[in-house]
């Protein structure tokens, strides 16, 4: 009888915890979320996060305060995420340099894989390879028959060795079988001063950074490295007709720590994908020269997976020591 009794308590007890844990999942969010951005404030992955993240604090009831935690290849903010409390509150803006950063670093603090669960993506922001706007070069072609002919006398400019666009430089160099010299620069002024300098005879940028030196007519765009047209430049033409296969792209989104209940990432998903099917919101990404796209969980954990793949390769070929 006593056995019956003990029983009887403990399934109730295990119903009202169990109750609680639905209930506050149920009602998330009951407090501000705060999103870590491991970049400076201004920038445009921080200007991104910054849009989606006040649309979505509508449908939630709650603001999505941005933590800027500049540093370290993104490993500060991602660290502080992965040891956060897994309830929903503590998120992070993950990219690129999620992706990178095992193949940039010694070791890292954290699992990229493991200790998170990765959410949706915002945006995508298409690479595109510039020119000052007196460089003999009109296209893709043109830059890849002098370089072909002149080998080594062709400098590329683009931010930090191991970004994104800095990586491009690379992959452009081995897909198209030209030895070039791939330069890089604290910023991407720097690389459009060199550009103007003759230092450099082309780069490889985001379009975010560059779209009024564009509108202004300071630079040309030779191609995107894109699979498909740009929202941003429609009439831009695509690397890849010159050079079948090339692509390259950056992009941001947001994940969790791990063992977040499952709960409270779909409703993060979902509202991630309402705001950036929201007009508004999209005409303000797409002027700023990035592509609003939401994902599954599934497909952002398989972005990152891809793009370890793609660069591991491209990493290790361009001999970029660890930090």
């Amino acid at each position: 009888m006593k056995t019956l009794i003990y029983l009887a308590r403990y399934v109730a007890l295990l119903a009202l915890a169990t109750g609680g844990v639905v209930l506050a999942q149920a009602a998330y969010p009951v407090k501000p979320i705060r999103m870590l951005v491991p970049y400076a404030a201004g920038g445009v992955a921080d200007i991104t996060a910054r849009i989606v993240s006040q649309k979505m604090s509508v449908s939630l009831g709650q603001p999505i305060v941005i933590d800027n935690r500049p540093g370290a290849g993104s490993v500060v903010a991602a660290n502080s995420v992965a040891k956060a409390e897994p309830d929903g509150y503590t998120l992070l803006l993950i990219g690129n340099s999620s992706a990178l950063a095992p193949m940039l670093f010694k070791s890292l603090p954290y699992d990229v894989l493991n200790d998170f669960i990765y959410i949706s993506s915002f945006t995508f922001f298409d690479i595109a390879l510039i020119v000052d706007k007196d460089s003999r070069f009109k296209s893709v072609e043109e830059l890849l028959t002098f370089a072909r002919a002149n080998p080594g006398k062709l400098n590329i400019g683009t931010i930090s060795a191991g970004t994104t666009q800095n990586l491009a430089s690379e992959l452009f160099k081995s897909a198209a079988n030209v030895q070039l010299e791939t330069v890089p620069y604290k910023s991407s002024a720097e690389v459009l001063s060199a550009l103007r300098s003759g230092d450099v005879q082309a780069g490889f940028e985001i379009l975010a950074p560059i779209m009024g030196h564009i509108g202004a007519g300071n630079i040309r765009v030779l191609g995107v490295a894109s699979n498909k047209r740009s929202s941003a430049l429609p009439n831009a033409p695509l690397i890849e007709a010159t050079l079948p296969g090339f692509a390259a792209s950056s992009w941001n989104g947001m994940a969790a720590p791990a063992r977040t209940p499952a709960a409270i990432i779909a409703r993060l998903q979902k509202e991630t994908e309402k705001a950036l099917a929201d007009p508004e919101v999209k005409q303000r990404l797409i002027a700023l020269g990035v592509e609003p796209r939401s994902s599954t969980a599934e497909q952002t954990r398989a972005q990152i997976e891809s793009d370890m793949l793609k660069w591991k390769g491209v990493i290790s070929q361009a001999r970029i020591e660890r930090q």
